[in-house]
């Protein structure tokens, strides 16, 4: 019964050192997307796209804002030399301009999501590819991203490397 009792002891010590030794040698490193994205070139190209729609549809919304706005003010102006049924003829149109203005910013705002999530989708399926081939050269069994990460070393994280490897294969990303 010791015997039997010794050998259970023996065999959990050395299953027990040998499963924490395969645990150190798991390969798990870290990248910082947000990094990647803003930095590289292909995300930086993506980031002035969306910045220019924004401003190129701001500017074009604001001219649309002005005129209304104008119109608002010539026919508080005219108020009280305009008949009533004039005034509110002419309010009733106003209403209609600013009821189709909005309709227009909120499909030019919707426009611009899209195009800004096709442009993460894009780019993120450029970079997965990228991810799976260094994860296949280095031997690593898991990269995650490093916002979900409370602690790590430095050492562990493997941004720089894939920001190179990503700028040296992805030049451009095209968005339909």
């Amino acid at each position: 019964m010791i015997k039997k009792f010794k050998f259970i002891i023996i065999f959990l010590f050395f299953f027990i050192i040998n499963h924490n030794y395969t645990y150190a040698e798991s390969s798990i490193y870290f990248i910082d997307l947000d990094f990647i994205y803003n930095n590289s070139e292909a995300g930086k190209k993506i980031n002035d796209e969306i910045k220019n729609k924004s401003k190129k549809m701001n500017t074009q919304l604001s001219a649309i804002k002005k005129k209304i706005d104008e119109d608002k003010k010539k026919i508080i102006n005219q108020k009280n030399i305009l008949s009533e049924d004039e005034y509110e003829n002419k309010t009733n149109k106003l209403k209609g301009r600013i009821n189709e203005y909005n309709k227009l910013l909120s499909s030019k705002k919707k426009e611009l999501i899209v195009f800004r999530d096709k442009s993460k989708i894009e780019f993120s399926s450029k970079l997965k590819d990228i991810l799976q081939d260094y994860a296949k050269n280095n031997s690593i069994e898991m990269i995650i991203n490093k916002s979900n990460i409370l602690l790590g070393k430095n050492n562990l994280d493997v941004t720089k490397d894939i920001l190179d490897l990503f700028n040296k294969n992805v030049k451009l990303i095209k968005i339909q």
